[in-house]
């Protein structure tokens, strides 16, 4: 041992240097506290370092607002929506998706802005495909679309039938997709959905025990796909609450991709169900902590939930913008 603070000699440098090596995992996903996150300010996307002050918008916001970055696994590309058009009931809005890299350079869109086109994010099976839902016209729900970096808008391509409702949540790394779907003979649920050439893919079910008591909205898998969160509302306050926000509950649970199981949930935000907006939990640090929105002050705010002691701490800094959609760098949701 060096007790006396002499200096290290060459082979007892090597010594500790590959004692440390091998007693660390295969897969470390821990990212420094200060990574940065994309997020929704006023109408504008922001790049920014979790908990500092804003700079300047990578996009101009008015007359129209951009929503809902994420951020590609490599590539520092953000996929993005912007509302063209406003109307009291959201799946009534006409959107058009967009890529911009997170130095607000090089912005080219993907859809026309002719449809409701929302929630984007990107495949993990390093391709970095960005997926999308759009508003089905021809039934109920959505359905899943795809692109390409570099894509033009008509380029894009539906990858899920028309006769039935699907949402994609979030990828994995071999290439499958979490979506809540309903297919024929299978049920309503969630699914890993598997792409194949048109749009008929494959679906498996995933197990979880808050399946068929309420709906699942905005799940994020984490970056070692061992974790997954998301938000949940039952069915009973979804009918008690017919307008306005009826109070979802966040969640971290365990992920098991092979078994298709998620378990040991954890409810971590509004577990009593205030009709508050809490919202669009993501991946932060590695999967060490949650970045989420809440309009608990009036305002959308964002905070920071830290699963080793439970913490949660507010990290936007101006208590009169309206903060939404963070977003965690090279974390697709």
């Amino acid at each position: 041992m060096n007790t006396h603070n002499q200096p290290l000699t060459r082979r007892e440098f090597l010594k500790r240097i590959t004692q440390a090596t091998v007693a660390a995992p295969l897969f470390a996903y821990a990212a420094p506290r200060g990574s940065r996150i994309s997020y929704f300010c006023n109408g504008q996307i922001h790049v920014n370092e979790v908990g500092k002050p804003e700079g300047k918008p990578l996009t101009p916001g008015q007359p129209y607002w951009d929503f809902k970055p994420s951020w590609s696994k490599t590539g520092n590309h953000l996929v993005c929506f912007r509302r063209l058009k406003d109307d009291p009931v959201v799946v009534n809005w006409k959107s058009a998706i967009f890529i911009i890299n997170a130095d607000g350079t090089e912005q080219h869109f993907l859809s026309d802005g002719t449809h409701t086109d929302f929630n984007p994010t990107w495949t993990r099976d390093g391709k970095n495909t960005p997926i999308w839902n759009r508003k089905n016209e021809k039934g109920r729900g959505f359905i899943v679309m795809q692109s390409k970096i570099g894509g033009k808008p008509g380029e894009e391509v539906a990858i899920t039938e028309t006769g039935f409702p699907n949402w994609a949540h979030s990828c994995l790394m071999d290439g499958r997709i979490v979506v809540t779907a309903n297919p024929p003979k299978q049920g309503a649920g969630i699914y890993l959905l598997t792409r194949r050439e048109g749009p008929k893919p494959v679906y498996e079910r995933v197990q979880c025990e808050l399946t068929g008591k309420g709906i699942f909205h905005r799940m994020s898998v984490s970056p070692s796909e061992k974790k997954i969160c998301f938000e949940y509302i039952t069915f009973e306050r979804q009918k008690k609450f017919k307008t306005g926000e009826p109070g979802h509950t966040l969640y971290v649970a365990d992920f098991d991709v092979r078994e298709r199981a998620i378990t040991n949930l954890k409810p971590f935000a509004n577990e009593e169900g205030k009709p508050i907006w809490f919202a669009y939990a993501r991946w932060i640090d590695g999967e060490s902590a949650v970045v989420y929105h809440s309009t608990e002050t009036g305002k959308g705010q964002l905070y920071v939930y830290r699963l080793d002691d439970g913490s949660i701490k507010r990290v936007s800094t101006n208590p009169k913008a309206d903060y939404r959609y963070p977003h965690g760098e090279a974390a697709p949701c």
